[in-house]
């Protein structure tokens, strides 16, 4: 199973290659994909791969919804995780088969240290040929894309990399949260920070303001900056990357929380909207869409 998975092995290390797959048995190439928005590289990449051991360490409890999925999968099916995270869904139904892959290679080495074959990819590009799984799933990953195009063609990749009529299950955060509390604790991406970096590509940092009166009145945006509290004792504060986050100021420290704050970029989902960015996207129709846990969720059906 493992010497026929890949389309082309340096997607693995390239960002911007073109894997080629076979459509009505014509051979195609992917269409390039831009590099990586800097925002996602220091607030997502930077951030997960400093944080690893320690969210690992928190997800272990597993969705129903997404239980209920894996369950219904025939026996022998194939599933492909991307963004797997530590891999707590690969294995959930030991009746089928799992291959994981995620962005953060310390996530990775977590999955891989469990027994479970993963890999280092990125879910716009994933490195395996078209038609490959019976079934796929996107937990928690597609609000982590800063631009509607890069979240399309991660939907894109999904439904190419499953089989006819298989199903690809996706959950996105949502606006919408049933506790709107927990909202209130996260930043708002402010409007010269999309320009700096979505539009334009600036490297410059802007500052990261998180005092409660810039707290007060969180406008109904979409794109925030939600903190990672990392306890000083797993965050080696008088030493190692965290520390050295804090100095450059990637980081923050917060002593009433005696933890190493970290600011992980999200763009959240209204209602509607992953319906409206699965539109038109080609052999997929969607058979099925809900919300759980102030996530939006969908089922999309290769045709």
């Amino acid at each position: 199973m493992k010497e026929h998975i890949f389309d082309d092995p340096s997607s693995l290390s390239h960002e911007d290659s073109q894997p080629t797959f076979t459509r009505n048995n014509v051979e195609c190439s992917a269409p390039k994909v831009q590099p990586t928005p800097d925002i996602e590289k220091k607030y997502v990449h930077r951030v997960y791969d400093a944080i690893a051991p320690h969210f690992s360490s928190t997800r272990f409890a597993k969705w129903p919804k997404v239980q209920s999925f894996l369950n219904s999968m025939p026996r022998g099916s194939l599933v492909l995780d991307a963004g797997c995270g530590n891999g707590k869904y690969l294995g959930l139904n030991p009746n089928c088969y799992y291959i994981g892959c995620d962005i953060s290679s310390p996530l990775v080495n977590i999955c891989a240290d469990k027994g479970n074959e993963v890999l280092v990819a990125d879910a716009v590009n994933l490195p395996y040929r078209s038609s490959y799984g019976d079934a796929a799933i996107s937990i928690a990953v597609l609000h982590h894309l800063s631009t509607e195009q890069r979240r399309r063609r991660a939907v894109e990749e999904l439904i190419r990399v499953v089989k006819r009529g298989g199903l690809v299950l996706i959950t996105v955060w949502a606006r919408e949260q049933e506790d709107d509390s927990l909202v209130r604790k996260w930043t708002p991406v402010s409007v010269k920070y999309e320009e700096e970096w979505i539009e334009a590509g600036s490297v410059v940092v802007p500052p990261v303001t998180t005092t409660a009166s810039s707290l007060e009145c969180i406008p109904e945006g979409q794109e925030y900056f939600v903190p990672w509290h990392l306890p000083y004792h797993r965050a080696e504060v008088g030493g190692g990357a965290s520390a050295d986050a804090v100095a450059s100021g990637f980081a923050r420290k917060d002593d009433k929380k005696s933890a190493v704050v970290y600011d992980r970029y999200y763009h959240v989902f209204t209602e509607g909207e992953l319906e409206r960015l699965v539109e038109g996207v080609d052999d997929a129709v969607v058979a099925d869409k809900f919300f759980d846990k102030s996530n939006w969720c969908i089922i999309l059906e290769k045709t």
